[in-house]
């Protein structure tokens, strides 16, 4: 049993989680009870899903794991690949079904939430995860803004199942912004190291990446005060200015160490989340 749940990333999936259902709390608040259904069924969802994408990277990047992380099931020869595959394209295949069947129970349901929207992001983030282990994750930049934007799509179905998605819309795209910078800075720390691979570091330099990095970082804190701007959140949102000296120390470390700046980042993030959090309390 252990080998497959190393193989599904267990805890990376329990985060993902988190982050649904952190954004059903930005959109309903103290009443994010009244969905639990909706909710139960959309982390469900998410962990079918991450699991199945895991399993698909495993299995593409079984020739480089030999190398690169040789201590992953496939290489160890605890799984083969074949049922890697299998299981990755199952379990894709039902987080989408899952999904389309909750739309159609929830038009006979007055307890279940569950709408086109939230449909169409499960669908969308599908095709996004397949199409970036086939191919975009090779193309450098375009595969940093795709797990970026999966990131993002994250909070936002948690709010689309809560009928409230305008509330978790700054969240998502600080999160698209930020995790934007710490993908890049994961590149210009594993540029040595990645095969198969065209990375943004490799494509124009270090400097030149670290740069990028920076503004996407830069970009992720400016959007975090729109919250406080427009009133959608208390004053105890005000927790996020910590997460925004992080990223800020990440933008500008970014230069110095890319491994310090990611794992700011990624510390950073989680300080981001609780500020959403108590400031619709």
């Amino acid at each position: 049993m252990y080998r497959y749940l190393r193989l599904f990333r267990f805890g990376n999936s329990i985060l993902g989680i988190v982050g649904v259902i952190v954004g059903a709390f930005i959109a309903s608040g103290l009443g994010i009870l009244e969905y639990w259904v909706s909710i139960v069924i959309s982390c469900s969802i998410v962990f079918v899903f991450m699991a199945g994408g895991n399993a698909l990277n495993d299995y593409i990047d079984r020739d480089i794991d030999l190398i690169a992380h040789p201590d992953r099931p496939i290489p160890r020869g605890e799984i083969s690949p074949s049922v890697a595959k299998n299981l990755g394209v199952i379990f894709m295949i039902l987080a989408v079904a899952i999904g389309v069947i909750s739309q159609i129970a929830s038009w006979h349901m007055d307890f279940l939430f569950w709408d086109s929207t939230s449909t169409a992001i499960v669908i969308i983030a599908s095709l996004l995860m397949i199409s970036y282990e086939v191919f975009l994750k090779q193309k450098g930049f375009v595969g940093n803004v795709t797990i970026a934007v999966l990131t993002g799509m994250l909070f936002l179905l948690g709010g689309a199942v809560c009928g409230n998605i305008g509330p978790v819309i700054p969240m998502a795209v600080m999160a698209v912004l930020v995790n934007i910078g710490r993908e890049i800075s994961k590149d210009i720390e594993d540029k040595d190291s990645d095969e198969g691979r065209i990375t943004l570091p490799m494509k124009i330099g270090n400097r030149n990446a670290s740069v990028i990095a920076c503004m996407s970082f830069l970009a992720g804190v400016l959007l975090s005060a729109l919250p406080l701007i427009n009133g959608s959140m208390n004053i105890f949102y005000s927790v996020v200015f910590a997460a925004d000296a992080m990223f800020i120390y990440a933008a500008f470390i970014v230069f110095k160490s890319a491994h310090k700046a990611q794992k700011t980042a990624k510390l950073a993030m989680a300080f981001a989340l609780l500020a959403f959090v108590i400031g619709v309390i």
